[in-house]
């Protein structure tokens, strides 16, 4: 459609009918039965379409969906001020802004700290280590998965899984079977181990920074992410060749500060938690603190820099280690601001767009649509697990950003439910997280959708078990 005969549209459309409004005197209006309703529920299923599509048109997600969130706002806004309130939506605006700054804010400061290590070679070095063990296929297979697990927690599940992907990708070679299978078990893998901790998902962030959950409640969800990640990889552990991959000599060393930096990143995490539980203060306020810290480090590096250089060229000369004088010439002052710049702005921006495109369709009155046939006809149980399938069709930010609009009356078992299949239901699709999204470009050919596709029904036995462990050993969540 072409946009400039958008308004004209909207006007006809606006105009054609009475406003179906629950009440003459309430200052929310419902438009789930009218036109503007539909043109909004129209256009967010369009941008999405193209998010889904990302791979194929290669137009980045941010796009479609700021777009769209400007629409539906521009509709609700004309709505209301055909009825005379137009200032009602503009605090309606301001809210569902103050949201995602709160959390633009947490994951930018987050992003920095993994682009500060990123550039410090740590995740190299890591990966370096690996390739020059000469493990077998399987245990590669088992420690590359463990690794992904317990790094996502901390690192988010893009990064771990590109990182521990690099890895599968050096020492298999073109052996086709366990690269792909390798892949399945990263994502698996790094999609439940970010289940369980605050940092480790946008959407156990969202939970944690709503005050829906404290910090240590969501560890209760260890043993069940534990079983997601576990019963499909042991399934698929027989498939893996018995084979030996040769050695590799490939050595990375991390850079001045790469240690202290990891040390800084685990002082802003706790600093974030102490804020929140012991101050009552937003997280966030903790991770910004936590980037002041990165920026006096930062500013600690570049003053020193030089007369360390010429301590390390002046060593490698007296040694004769052309190799360190190759690399201490390529080191270049440590720039905060340049891993500010190094973030992930497209997600950032695509979260924008999804939390002001779900506060719209929120704002119309759909949401609480929704949650009523869900949550209060089917029951919690039963829609916090469709939450899971639907994350892997759909991104789960938006999914799990809806649920926390609709506010359903939960225990903090379900609510931990919800948070656990909202992470590791991306899983079932190659497409249904970034992660399956990232390695399908990295691995392009090896890992495909239809290779992931075909151990779906492994993967959907690791997700009901999980399930399953969760109200077994969490039962007292669910009664609390």
């Amino acid at each position: 459609m072409r946009y400039g005969l958008l308004l004209p549209l909207l006007g006809f459309l606006l105009g054609w009918s009475e406003l179906s409004i629950a009440s003459e005197t309430a200052k929310t209006l419902d438009l789930t039965g009218h036109p503007a309703g539909y043109i909004a529920l129209g256009v967010f299923v369009l941008a999405y379409l193209f998010v889904m599509l990302e791979e194929m048109t290669h137009l980045r997600k941010s796009k479609p969906v700021l777009l769209a969130a400007g629409i539906i706002w521009a509709v609700i806004a004309w709505v209301y001020a055909q009825q005379g309130i137009p200032h009602v939506v503009e605090q309606a605006v301001r809210h569902s802004l103050l949201e995602y700054a709160e959390l633009m804010l947490f994951l930018l400061v987050a992003m920095t700290y993994i682009c500060a290590m990123e550039e410090r070679q740590v995740f190299d070095a890591l990966r370096s280590w690996l390739v020059q063990r000469g493990f077998s296929f399987r245990t590669l297979f088992w420690m590359t998965g463990g690794l992904a697990f317990f790094i996502s927690p901390v690192a988010d599940n893009l990064t771990t899984a590109l990182l521990m992907c690099a890895v599968v990708m050096a020492v298999g070679g073109t052996n086709q079977r366990f690269v792909g299978l390798a892949c399945i078990n990263i994502v698996v893998a790094a999609n439940a181990g970010g289940a369980f901790s605050p940092f480790g998902d946008i959407t156990t962030l969202m939970v944690w920074q709503k005050g829906i959950l404290d910090f240590w409640t969501f560890f209760a969800l260890f043993i069940p992410s534990l079983v997601n990640f576990v019963v499909p990889a042991a399934v698929m552990h027989f498939f893996i060749p018995k084979e030996k991959p040769d050695a590799s000599d490939d050595r990375v060393e991390t850079k001045r500060g790469a240690k202290r930096i990891v040390l800084l990143f685990l002082a802003t995490i706790a600093t974030a938690v102490t804020f929140h539980s012991a101050l009552h203060l937003p997280p966030v306020i903790g991770m910004l603190t936590g980037l002041a810290y990165l920026q006096f480090f930062g500013y600690f590096l570049k003053k020193t820099t030089p007369a360390s250089l010429a301590k390390q060229k002046h060593q490698a000369l007296a040694e004769g280690d052309d190799e360190a004088l190759q690399r201490l010439g390529s080191e270049v002052p440590f720039d905060v601001f340049s891993k500010v710049a190094s973030a992930e702005w497209d997600t950032l921006l695509f979260f924008c767009g999804v939390v002001l495109c779900v506060g719209g369709l929120g704002y119309m009155g759909y949401l609480a649509m929704i949650s009523e046939v869900m949550y209060m006809e089917w029951g919690a149980t039963q829609a916090n697990i469709l939450v899971g399938v639907l994350s892997a069709i759909i991104d789960n930010i938006p999914v799990m950003f809806a649920v926390l609009s609709m506010n359903p009356d939960m225990s903090a078992g379900q609510w931990l439910l919800v948070t656990m299949t909202a992470g590791v239901g991306g899983s079932l699709l190659s497409i249904g997280s970034a992660a399956g999204v990232a390695l399908m470009g990295q691995a392009r050919g090896r890992y495909t959708f239809f290779g992931h596709l075909k151990w779906t029904p492994v993967i959907a036995l690791g997700y009901v078990a999980s399930i399953a462990v969760h109200m077994w050993i969490n039962e007292a969540y669910f009664t609390g």
